[in-house]
Protein backbone atom coordinates (compact mmCIF):
# COMPACT_ATOMS: atom_id res chain seq x y z
CA UNK A 1 0.00 0.00 0.00
CA UNK A 2 1.35 3.56 -0.91
CA UNK A 3 0.78 7.08 0.27
CA UNK A 4 1.86 9.02 2.56
CA UNK A 5 0.99 7.31 5.50
CA UNK A 6 2.83 4.48 3.82
CA UNK A 7 5.81 6.81 3.55
CA UNK A 8 6.23 7.75 6.96
CA UNK A 9 6.07 4.19 8.00
CA UNK A 10 8.38 3.33 5.67
CA UNK A 11 10.95 6.09 6.68
CA UNK A 12 10.11 5.42 10.57
CA UNK A 13 10.70 1.73 10.29
CA UNK A 14 14.05 2.09 8.46
CA UNK A 15 15.56 4.65 11.13
CA UNK A 16 14.58 2.72 14.01
CA UNK A 17 16.91 0.28 15.45
CA UNK A 18 16.56 -3.65 15.70
CA UNK A 19 16.30 -3.69 19.48
CA UNK A 20 13.23 -0.90 19.21
CA UNK A 21 9.69 -1.51 17.58
CA UNK A 22 7.19 1.27 16.52
CA UNK A 23 3.74 1.61 18.62
CA UNK A 24 1.19 3.77 16.10
CA UNK A 25 -0.64 6.34 18.67
CA UNK A 26 -3.90 5.96 16.79
CA UNK A 27 -6.19 7.64 19.68
CA UNK A 28 -7.57 10.90 17.83
CA UNK A 29 -7.80 8.95 14.27
CA UNK A 30 -10.38 6.45 12.39
CA UNK A 31 -11.06 3.02 11.85
CA UNK A 32 -10.33 3.88 8.28
CA UNK A 33 -6.42 4.73 8.77
CA UNK A 34 -5.72 2.39 11.49
CA UNK A 35 -6.64 -0.08 8.56
CA UNK A 36 -4.93 1.67 5.97
CA UNK A 37 -1.96 1.35 8.29
CA UNK A 38 -2.23 -1.67 9.15
CA UNK A 39 -2.04 -2.64 5.28
CA UNK A 40 1.74 -1.29 5.34
CA UNK A 41 2.23 -4.31 8.04
CA UNK A 42 1.54 -2.04 11.17
CA UNK A 43 0.31 -4.51 13.94
CA UNK A 44 0.46 -2.93 17.64
CA UNK A 45 -1.46 0.59 18.05
CA UNK A 46 -1.73 2.41 21.17
CA UNK A 47 -4.76 3.83 22.54
CA UNK A 48 -5.56 6.17 25.67
CA UNK A 49 -9.26 6.70 25.87
CA UNK A 50 -11.39 3.81 26.34
CA UNK A 51 -14.84 5.27 25.12
CA UNK A 52 -13.10 5.78 22.02
CA UNK A 53 -10.95 2.38 21.48
CA UNK A 54 -13.99 0.46 21.68
CA UNK A 55 -15.87 0.82 18.80
CA UNK A 56 -12.07 1.39 16.91
CA UNK A 57 -11.50 -2.52 18.33
CA UNK A 58 -14.90 -3.96 16.69
CA UNK A 59 -14.67 -2.50 13.65
CA UNK A 60 -11.37 -3.66 13.15
CA UNK A 61 -11.92 -6.96 14.68
CA UNK A 62 -10.74 -8.79 11.55
CA UNK A 63 -7.52 -7.83 11.65
CA UNK A 64 -4.93 -9.04 13.76
CA UNK A 65 -3.77 -6.34 15.70
CA UNK A 66 -2.19 -5.95 19.19
CA UNK A 67 -3.94 -2.98 21.32
CA UNK A 68 -1.95 -1.09 23.70
CA UNK A 69 -3.70 0.93 26.66
CA UNK A 70 -1.39 3.67 26.77
CA UNK A 71 -3.33 6.10 28.86
CA UNK A 72 -3.72 7.28 32.58
CA UNK A 73 -5.22 3.88 33.84
CA UNK A 74 -8.19 5.32 36.29
CA UNK A 75 -9.31 2.58 38.97
CA UNK A 76 -12.95 2.57 37.73
CA UNK A 77 -11.72 1.38 34.36
CA UNK A 78 -9.35 -1.29 34.92
CA UNK A 79 -11.66 -4.57 34.46
CA UNK A 80 -12.79 -2.48 30.72
CA UNK A 81 -9.36 -1.83 30.18
CA UNK A 82 -8.26 -5.79 31.43
CA UNK A 83 -10.77 -7.18 29.07
CA UNK A 84 -9.87 -4.78 25.87
CA UNK A 85 -6.12 -4.54 26.36
CA UNK A 86 -3.82 -7.29 26.32
CA UNK A 87 -0.52 -5.17 27.13
CA UNK A 88 -0.99 -1.78 29.81
CA UNK A 89 1.84 0.52 29.69
CA UNK A 90 0.44 2.84 32.50
CA UNK A 91 0.46 1.20 35.79
CA UNK A 92 1.39 3.50 38.48
CA UNK A 93 1.10 2.15 41.74
CA UNK A 94 1.04 -0.63 43.77
CA UNK A 95 -2.42 -0.54 44.72
CA UNK A 96 -3.36 -0.23 41.12
CA UNK A 97 -1.08 -3.16 39.86
CA UNK A 98 -2.88 -4.90 42.46
CA UNK A 99 -6.07 -4.03 41.56
CA UNK A 100 -5.49 -5.04 37.98
CA UNK A 101 -4.33 -8.37 38.95
CA UNK A 102 -7.04 -9.38 41.02
CA UNK A 103 -9.26 -7.71 38.18
CA UNK A 104 -7.31 -9.94 35.46
CA UNK A 105 -7.90 -13.12 37.66
CA UNK A 106 -11.43 -12.45 37.53
CA UNK A 107 -11.89 -12.07 33.94
CA UNK A 108 -9.54 -15.07 33.22
CA UNK A 109 -7.32 -12.59 31.71
CA UNK A 110 -3.35 -12.01 31.67
CA UNK A 111 -2.06 -8.66 30.40
CA UNK A 112 1.37 -7.74 29.78
CA UNK A 113 2.30 -4.88 32.24
CA UNK A 114 4.54 -1.83 32.28
CA UNK A 115 5.02 -0.32 35.10
CA UNK A 116 4.92 3.85 35.00
CA UNK A 117 8.20 5.09 36.59
CA UNK A 118 8.49 9.42 37.65
CA UNK A 119 12.68 9.55 37.79
CA UNK A 120 12.22 13.26 37.36
CA UNK A 121 9.67 15.77 39.74
CA UNK A 122 6.66 16.46 37.66
CA UNK A 123 2.98 16.93 38.97
CA UNK A 124 1.14 16.41 35.90
CA UNK A 125 2.71 12.78 35.94
CA UNK A 126 2.14 10.07 38.08
CA UNK A 127 4.39 6.60 38.34
CA UNK A 128 6.43 4.34 40.89
CA UNK A 129 9.62 6.66 42.46
CA UNK A 130 12.53 5.08 41.86
CA UNK A 131 13.37 3.59 45.37
CA UNK A 132 9.34 2.93 45.92
CA UNK A 133 9.65 0.65 42.66
CA UNK A 134 12.34 -1.19 44.48
CA UNK A 135 11.09 -1.52 47.69
CA UNK A 136 7.59 -2.79 45.98
CA UNK A 137 9.71 -5.08 43.45
CA UNK A 138 9.46 -8.50 45.20
CA UNK A 139 5.33 -8.34 45.50
CA UNK A 140 5.02 -6.87 42.22
CA UNK A 141 6.61 -9.02 40.77
CA UNK A 142 4.85 -11.71 42.01
CA UNK A 143 1.11 -10.94 41.44
CA UNK A 144 -0.85 -13.43 39.92
CA UNK A 145 -2.78 -12.94 36.22
CA UNK A 146 -0.76 -10.64 35.18
CA UNK A 147 3.04 -10.03 33.94
CA UNK A 148 5.30 -7.25 34.31
CA UNK A 149 7.42 -7.04 31.24
CA UNK A 150 8.92 -3.49 31.52
CA UNK A 151 8.81 0.30 32.81
CA UNK A 152 7.59 3.00 31.14
CA UNK A 153 7.79 6.50 31.54
CA UNK A 154 8.01 10.15 29.97
CA UNK A 155 10.34 13.32 30.12
CA UNK A 156 8.67 16.06 32.16
CA UNK A 157 7.30 18.96 30.23
CA UNK A 158 10.25 21.81 29.40
CA UNK A 159 13.31 18.80 30.51
CA UNK A 160 16.05 20.15 27.94
CA UNK A 161 17.73 17.48 25.72
CA UNK A 162 20.84 16.58 27.69
CA UNK A 163 18.59 15.82 30.75
CA UNK A 164 15.68 13.47 28.81
CA UNK A 165 18.52 11.67 27.35
CA UNK A 166 19.91 11.07 31.31
CA UNK A 167 16.00 9.94 32.13
CA UNK A 168 15.77 7.57 29.25
CA UNK A 169 19.07 6.34 30.58
CA UNK A 170 18.23 5.66 33.80
CA UNK A 171 14.68 4.23 32.66
CA UNK A 172 16.89 1.57 30.85
CA UNK A 173 19.50 0.88 33.60
CA UNK A 174 16.50 0.49 36.10
CA UNK A 175 14.58 -1.99 33.69
CA UNK A 176 17.86 -3.77 33.38
CA UNK A 177 18.41 -4.14 37.28
CA UNK A 178 15.15 -5.60 37.79
CA UNK A 179 16.11 -7.75 34.78
CA UNK A 180 13.00 -6.64 32.69
CA UNK A 181 13.67 -6.30 28.61
CA UNK A 182 10.80 -3.34 27.77
CA UNK A 183 11.15 -0.03 27.98
CA UNK A 184 8.15 2.00 26.56
CA UNK A 185 9.72 5.33 26.42
CA UNK A 186 10.26 8.14 23.61
CA UNK A 187 7.37 9.84 21.38
CA UNK A 188 7.10 11.98 18.30
CA UNK A 189 9.57 14.63 19.41
CA UNK A 190 12.14 12.94 21.21
CA UNK A 191 12.20 9.18 20.05
CA UNK A 192 15.72 9.17 18.67
CA UNK A 193 16.86 9.71 22.01
CA UNK A 194 15.10 7.37 23.41
CA UNK A 195 16.06 4.61 20.64
CA UNK A 196 19.62 5.26 21.30
CA UNK A 197 19.17 4.83 24.84
CA UNK A 198 17.63 1.22 24.83
CA UNK A 199 13.51 1.88 24.12
CA UNK A 200 12.12 -1.24 23.14
CA UNK A 201 8.40 0.65 22.54
CA UNK A 202 8.14 3.79 20.87
CA UNK A 203 4.80 5.71 21.04
CA UNK A 204 4.47 7.54 18.05
CA UNK A 205 1.46 9.53 16.92
CA UNK A 206 2.08 12.84 14.77
CA UNK A 207 5.09 11.59 13.35
CA UNK A 208 3.55 9.06 11.86
CA UNK A 209 -0.27 10.13 11.10
CA UNK A 210 0.44 13.76 10.86
CA UNK A 211 -1.90 16.20 12.86
CA UNK A 212 -5.08 14.60 14.81
CA UNK A 213 -8.54 15.59 13.37
CA UNK A 214 -10.34 17.88 15.12
CA UNK A 215 -13.17 16.25 17.30
CA UNK A 216 -15.39 16.67 19.85
CA UNK A 217 -14.08 16.36 23.66
CA UNK A 218 -15.18 12.99 25.06
CA UNK A 219 -16.21 12.01 28.19
CA UNK A 220 -14.33 9.33 30.04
Amino acid sequence: MSGPLSDRWTALQAALPATAQLLAVSKGHPAAVIRELAGSGQRAFGESRLQEALPKQEQLADLALQWHFIGRLQSNKVRSVVRAFPVIHSVDSLPLAQRVSRIAGEEEQWPEVLLQVKLRPDTNKGGFLRDELLSAWTELAALPSMTVIGLMTMAPMGCDADDRRALFQECRELADQLELRECSMGMSGDWQDAAAAGSTWLRLGSVLFGPRPSAPPQAG
